[in-house]
């Protein structure tokens, strides 16, 4: 390998695929937990037990994950030089990764309203929400393996 990774590249790239897999099931699965809470009476048995499970998925699962996939993407982009900044699909890559950490962070604040009991949205909405992900993750994937431009 040419960068200063050397043979652990391959490492790093699988590592930073699993830490993405990973944020990617929690960021498709919160907003679904979201859909089935709206349902609950706040402060009732059901919503409570929907609270814990958001909990741990965010700060278990969620948040790891996705610092995990930030460092070792960081040490990819680092290990491939500056050819890498002029190719037009890894810039579209980083505004879809930045995307996504920014409804990362809306799903963040969805999810205190719900710790909160303030929530005021419907299930219908967070039908819709759970979507973005799926789209954002789409453009990242075709931009890494078929680097249209």
């Amino acid at each position: 390998m040419d960068g200063f990774l050397g043979a652990w590249h391959d490492v790093i790239k699988a590592f930073h695929l699993l830490a993405v897999i990973a944020w990617m099931a929690g960021m498709l699965y919160l907003p679904r937990l979201f859909v089935y809470h709206v349902d609950c009476e706040p402060g009732s048995r059901q919503s409570e037990t929907f609270k814990v499970m958001e909990r741990r998925l965010l700060k278990g699962i969620i948040n790891p994950a996705m610092v995990a996939a930030f460092v070792f993407g960081i040490l990819l982009i680092l290990d491939a030089g500056w050819t890498l900044w002029s190719e037009g699909w890894w810039l579209v890559k980083a505004v879809a990764f930045i995307a996504m950490s920014a409804v990362h962070g809306w799903f963040v604040s969805l999810w205190r309203a719900f710790a909160e009991d303030r929530n005021r949205r419907t299930s219908r909405f967070f039908r819709l929400i759970n979507e973005v992900p799926t789209v954002l993750l789409v453009i990242i994937v075709i931009m890494v393996v078929v680097r249209p431009f």
